[in-house]
């Protein structure tokens, strides 16, 4: 057995492919097809990114140890009335480039799954179509289609038609390196197309097969759903820079395993990287926390790229012109970021830190939602919320860091109540436990929740998930976007309509966000003052 074959034996881990895959995808799609290559019909660097811009979530590769051998490219597509016609591969994807896709229609196609040729047998395209149902699934799509190609028919052509041949390997009576595993994972054949794809082994011929989604409930065809991860963060002391990067790493790791669309960070999680120092004022200590702030952007950055999730950086300090600035930071997949600043103060925070507020609330335009950031205290201002219900914001995170009950209760009482005032997704995380050497963060107090406007169509008690308090752990919950737009059209009550701006009106003074930044030290870096030559260990 070759070297090669005795690594696929590892376990297959699937995830989203990242603009970073593409160089790996391109040598891998010229290796599964090297017919096809011969004739320039493989993947090529527009084809892929454009697949990563307009359906990040339908691309997946597949890991043997970190090597990727395998990837799957869908889109999501409407058939018409006559939904198992005849199409070609360049119809049915746009010449491969996916501008066809269309969210709401109700058919997963399968436009590609390539496997490298050493790897195949292993697993790794089972591992790819599990991860093509789970999608189904989650987006509640009737079916998945593909085209799939006859690759044994070749040597059949003399004595059978591509229809017949494809029959006897759906029978059982022939065998297809493709078609017959196919009919394995639980597809049925559908018919032969003709002129599918210039390929000499199915001489263009193409089965059409089909899976058909047993959980699809057709009342809600084209739900749009995301999945949350809120983070509680175990505050612990480090001994360097290396070992906050592994930890944090790890959280978005289990975050992506579980094809989360959004990860949380709390408010302040990185305070713990003062446990490397020895500071002599909360002042002080501050100071040398916000020296941390372009590695830390990086490091969310990167993690983004990597996993193909957004990242909601909880918060940290840095310097803006000659003022502290308490910043979220929110990293997208396809490595552009937005920044949201603490917009109101504690008077805690103004007295040991002097942390002052920002000036602007931005919705932020992401793969799966549009979203808005309230840092902690900013979620017990009404209007802040409904300034972001008004600008579209579906979701809400609140990153948070409190001491003690009371101050978790006021946050998360506050949060639940934006929830229902203004019919939006309200999603919680924050710190736990202690860090007895580092001056007013010394004890924490939390417990990760989802709140949801109160009605029929969400949980009971207006609560989508909450964690145990004071338990480090990673809180996942799907919500679906269809029923909070229902609500807000037809719900019970319909706040957002019933609004009596006769008698109230919000009058928003914020400024206009900075644009997102895709190099956070271009941009980022003429707004913040990163003049402090930052050690590698920190301090």
């Amino acid at each position: 057995m070759s070297k090669a074959k005795a690594k696929v034996k590892a376990k297959v881990k699937v995830r989203r492919a990242t603009r970073k895959d593409i160089p790996a995808l391109i040598k891998l799609n010229i290796a599964a097809y090297p017919v096809l290559a011969d004739d320039n019909i493989v993947w090529g660097e527009a084809h892929l990114a454009s697949h990563l811009r307009i359906f990040p979530q339908g691309q997946f590769v597949a890991e043997v140890r970190g090597k990727i051998v395998g990837a799957a490219a869908t889109l999501v597509v409407d058939l018409g009335p006559d939904e198992l016609r005849n199409h070609t591969w360049s119809g049915i994807t746009d010449s491969g480039y996916f501008n066809n896709h269309d969210l709401d229609a109700d058919t997963l196609y399968g436009a590609d799954i390539y496997v490298h040729p050493e790897a195949r047998g292993y697993g790794v395209g089972a591992a790819l179509y599990e991860a093509r149902r789970k999608l189904c699934r989650k987006l509640n799509k009737r079916r998945i289609l593909a085209g799939g190609r006859l690759w044994n028919y070749k040597d059949h052509a003399a004595d059978m038609s591509p229809q017949e041949y494809a029959e006897k390997v759906a029978a059982g009576e022939l065998k297809d390196l493709v078609l017959s595993f196919q009919i394995r994972e639980g597809f049925e054949l559908r018919r032969v197309m003709p002129n599918y794809l210039h390929d000499p082994n199915s001489h263009n011929h193409a089965s059409l097969i089909e899976w058909s989604n047993p959980d699809y409930n057709p009342e809600k065809s084209g739900a749009r759903k995301v999945r949350v991860a809120c983070v509680q963060y175990q505050m612990r002391e480090l001994t360097s820079f290396a070992e906050f990067e592994r930890q944090v790493g790890y959280f978005v790791d289990v975050a992506a395993d579980s094809d989360a669309d959004f990860v949380l960070f709390p408010e302040l999680f990185t305070v713990q990287l003062l446990s490397m120092t020895k500071t002599k004022s909360p002042q002080e200590g501050i100071r040398q926390l916000a020296k941390y702030a372009r590695r830390v952007v990086t490091l969310l950055r990167k993690l983004a790229i990597k996993h193909g999730v957004t990242i909601i950086g909880g918060s940290h300090p840095a310097k803006v012109g000659k003022e502290m600035r308490n910043i979220c930071t929110v990293c997208m997949p396809d490595g552009s970021i937005a920044e949201q600043h603490k917009l109101h103060i504690t008077p805690n925070e103004r007295k040991w830190w002097g942390i002052s507020g920002g000036h602007a609330l931005p919705v932020i335009e992401t793969p799966a939602a549009k979203i808005g950031v309230l840092i902690c205290y900013d979620s017990e201002f009404p209007e802040a919320a409904r300034h972001l219900a008004d600008q579209g914001a579906e979701i809400i995170f609140v990153p948070f860091c409190t001491n003690d009950r009371q101050g978790y209760l006021r946050v998360r009482i506050c949060s639940a109540a934006r929830a229902v005032e203004n019919q939006v997704y309200v999603a919680l995380a924050g710190n736990v436990g202690n860090l007895p050497d580092v001056e007013n963060m010394d004890v924490q107090y939390g417990q990760a929740a989802i709140f949801t406007p109160s009605d029929f169509m969400f949980s009971r008690d207006g609560i989508a998930a909450e964690a145990d308090s004071n338990e480090e752990t990673v809180l996942i919950c799907d919500l679906d976007l269809d029923d909070l737009h229902e609500a807000r059209a037809m719900g019970t009550v319909t706040p957002r309509i019933d609004r009596r701006e006769d008698l109230f009106q919000l009058h928003a003074s914020v400024a206009a966000p900075l644009p997102p930044a895709v190099d956070p030290i271009g941009p980022l870096g003429t707004q913040r003052d990163w003049s402090v030559e930052i050690n590698p260990e920190g301090g």
